[in-house]
C-alpha cells in the first residue's frame, strides 16, 4: 500500500537504509573523488557524516517525525567530516527547517516536498561559493523536479522515485557542468554518493531494509578513471581542516566573523551556526591560523586536519597499471629491533624526524591532538620488537600513555617529550644497536638537559607570570611559560635567545615556519652568535603553522 505520510518511524526506517546503503557502496564513491580536491575521500566522509547521524537517531525513542529529523540534523552536524559530509549535514538541516513546522508527528507528501526544498536551499546557503555541476545541483534539481510535479503525485513513494530519476539524470550530466570531473571521465562524487542514500530510502519504501556489509567494490585499471586521469594535481590548499566550536556568546556570533578571514586563506570554504555550535571546513594551507581564529569565540570541541596532498599521492601510488591486473603480493618486510613514533606538523620538520629515522608520523601539534586511537592504530601497523612514542606536546602525552594499557602485548615505550624541538634533540641519542630501556635513559637525558622555545602570536590581552600580553604581540614561550611577549618578533626571539643560550651549549637548532622572514633568520643566527661564538646553528625549513620559530638549544 503506498504511503500518503511520513510517520516518524517510516522516516527512521527511511534515513537508517539510506545510511546502510551508502555506506556498503562508500569506496564506490571514493574512486569518483575529484573536485574540489583528487583525494578519494568522498564517500568515506558521506557515510561517516550519516552513520554519526543515524547512531543519534537511534538512541532516541520518539516517534515524532520532528524530533526525529531534529536528532537526525545534529548528530549529522557533530559527525560531518569533508566538504560533502558538512553540505550532507545542512542538506538535513534543512529538511528539519521544514519538517519543525508541521502540526503532528508526520508529515504530509506536500510537506514532504517542502522538506526536501528546504534541504537544497539550506545546503546551497551554507557554502561560500557554490559549484554547479556537484551535489548542490543534484539536491536542487531533484527538488525542483517534485515541486514541479506535485500536483500529479499522490504518495511518498511517486515523489521519491521521480526524484530519484531526476538524481539520475542531473548526475549524469555534471561533467558537462564542471569541467574537471570531464577531464577525469567521471560523475561528481558528492551527488553518487547522495543517490545511494535515496536509493536506500526508496527501498525502505519497498520493505528491503538493508543490512551492512563490507564494502565489496575492487577497483581494477578500468575503475580507476577519476583521480588518477588527473595525473599531478596541483592542490592550491593542502589540509581539509575542519572543526566544531561552542560558542562563548552565540547570540553576538556573526558567521562573517569566519567568513571573511577564511575566504582569504583557502577555499571550499563551509560555515555553519546551530544554536551554540559552529562548524567549519576549509581547505588552507594553515590550519592552525583558521583554529586560533574560532578560539577567539569559544572553545573548539572537534577537529580533524588531514594533508590532502598526501592522500592525493597514495591514490596515484596505489593506482592499478596495465601490469596490475592480478594481485601482486608484496613481501613482508623483516622483522625490525626498534620503530620510532613521533607527532609532528608541518612538511620539513616531518621531514627532518624521518631523515632521523622515525618510522611513522602521527599528523599533529597544539591545536590538533591526535586520539589515543591514531596510537594504537599506528603501534598496530608496525612490525618491531620495541617502539617508541615521542608525543612532542604535554597535551599529547596521556594519550600516548593509553597504549600500554591497550597494547599490552607490545614493547612500548613513551617518551615525555613537550615539544617537537625536545623530540628532535632526544632522537640524536637513539641509537638502534642498544637496549630499549638504554635508549629511553639516554634520550630522556637529552631532553631534561637541553633547552626549547617557540614564538608565535597572542590572540587576546592578558597578564601570565607577571608577563603583560597584547592581542597581536609576539610571545617567546619556554619551559612550558611565556617567557616575554613584544610586538616586534625579531625582539621576542632575542629575548628567548639571551634566556637559552649561555656558554655551555653546544648546538642550536632553528626550525622556522611559513611566516618566517629570511632576515630575521639571520638576525636570531647573528644574536646567538653573539651570546656564544662557538654555538653551531643548523637552520631547518620545518613549513610549520602557528610557531614562526622552534628552537633546541643543546
Amino acid at each position: 500500500m503506498a504511503n500518503q505520510a511520513i510517520s516518524g518511524t517510516l522516516f527512521k526506517k527511511m534515513v537508517t537504509n539510506g545510511a546502510v546503503n551508502l555506506k556498503n557502496n562508500h569506496k564506490e564513491i571514493d574512486h569518483l573523488n575529484v573536485f574540489p580536491v583528487p583525494d578519494g575521500d568522498t564517500g568515506t566522509n558521506m557515510q561517516m557524516t550519516m552513520m554519526a547521524g543515524i547512531k543519534e537517531v537511534n538512541s532516541l525513542d520518539s516517534q515524532s517525525i520532528i524530533d526525529i529529523s531534529k536528532i537526525l540534523s545534529r548528530g549529522l552536524l557533530m559527525g560531518a567530516r569533508g566538504n560533502s559530509g558538512v553540505i550532507l549535514s545542512q542538506f538535513f538541516r534543512g529538511v528539519y527547517s521544514e519538517i519543525a513546522k508541521i502540526d503532528n508527528g508526520s508529515a504530509t507528501v506536500q510537506e514532504f516536498i517542502q522538506a526536501l526544498v528546504g534541504g537544497y536551499q539550506m545546503a546551497y546557503r551554507a557554502v561560500m561559493d557554490p559549484v554547479e555541476g556537484t551535489i548542490l545541483t543534484v539536491v536542487r534539481e531533484s527538488a525542483e523536479k517534485v515541486l514541479r510535479e506535485q500536483s500529479s503525485l499522490n504518495s511518498v513513494e511517486e515523489v521519491l522515485k521521480l526524484y530519484l530519476e531526476q538524481a539520475r539524470e542531473t548526475l549524469i550530466k555534471t561533467p558537462d557542468l564542471l569541467p574537471v570531473l570531464k577531464e577525469a571521465g567521471v560523475v561528481d562524487s558528492g551527488g553518487a554518493g547522495f543517490i545511494k542514500i535515496i536509493e536506500g530510502w526508496v527501498m525502505a519504501l519497498e520493505g528491503n531494509m538493508l543490512n551492512e556489509s563490507e564494502a565489496q567494490f575492487t577497483p581494477t585499471k578500468e575503475h580507476y578513471h577519476g583521480a588518477e586521469n588527473l595525473g599531478a594535481f596541483d592542490i592550491k590548499y593542502g589540509y581539509c581542516t575542519e572543526f566544531i566550536v561552542k560558542l562563548h556568546k552565540p547570540e553576538k556570533f556573526n558567521e562573517n566573523f569566519m567568513k571573511d578571514p577564511l575566504s582569504q586563506m583557502g577555499d571550499s570554504l563551509v560555515v555553519v551556526t546551530d544554536d551554540d555550535l559552529l562548524k567549519v571546513h576549509v581547505h588552507t594551507n594553515q590550519p592552525g591560523v583558521a583554529l586560533t581564529l574560532a578560539q577567539k569565540y569559544g572553545d573548539i570541541q572537534t577537529i580533524k586536519v588531514e594533508n590532502m596532498r598526501i592522500q592525493h599521492s597514495t591514490i596515484m601510488e596505489n593506482a592499478p597499471t596495465e601490469h596490475t591486473h592480478e594481485e601482486i603480493k608484496k613481501p613482508n618486510k623483516p622483522k625490525a629491533k626498534f620503530a620510532v613514533i613521533a607527532v609532528a606538523s608541518g612538511e620539513g620538520i616531518r621531514e627532518a624526524f624521518t631523515e632521523l629515522g622515525v618510522d611513522l608520523i602521527i599528523d599533529g601539534g597544539q591545536t590538533m591532538n591526535p586520539s589515543t586511537e591514531s596510537f594504537v592504530k599506528a603501534v598496530e601497523s608496525l612490525n618491531a620488537d620495541h617502539i617508541l612514542i615521542l608525543p612532542n606536546n604535554k597535551n599529547i602525552i596521556l594519550s600516548a600513555e593509553q597504549t600500554l594499557d591497550l597494547c599490552p602485548d607490545r614493547s612500548i615505550r613513551v617518551l615525555k617529550t613537550k615539544s617537537i624541538a625536545q623530540g628532535y634533540a632526544s632522537l640524536m641519542a637513539f641509537d638502534p644497536s642498544q637496549e630499549l630501556d638504554d635508549n629511553f635513559e639516554q634520550m630522556m637525558s637529552i631532553v631534561e638537559n637541553m633547552r626549547s622555545g617557540e614564538i608565535t602570536y597572542a590572540v587576546r590581552d592578558t597578564e601570565l607570570n607577571g608577563v603583560t600580553i597584547k592581542n597581536g604581540d609576539f610571545i617567546g614561550i619556554t619551559r612550558s611559560e611565556i617567557l616575554v611577549s613584544n610586538p616586534v618578533r625579531i625582539e621576542t626571539a632575542k629575548a628567548l635567545l639571551d634566556d637559552m643560550i649561555d656558554e655551555n651549549r653546544e648546538i642550536i637548532t632553528i626550525f622556522y615556519g611559513n611566516d618566517a622572514d629570511e632576515d630575521e633568520i639571520e638576525l636570531m643566527v647573528a644574536h646567538a652568535k653573539k651570546l656564544n661564538p662557538d654555538i653551531e646553528v643548523d637552520l631547518i625549513d620545518g613549513k610549520q603553522d602557528i610557531y614562526s620559530y622552534i628552537i633546541a638549544v643543546e
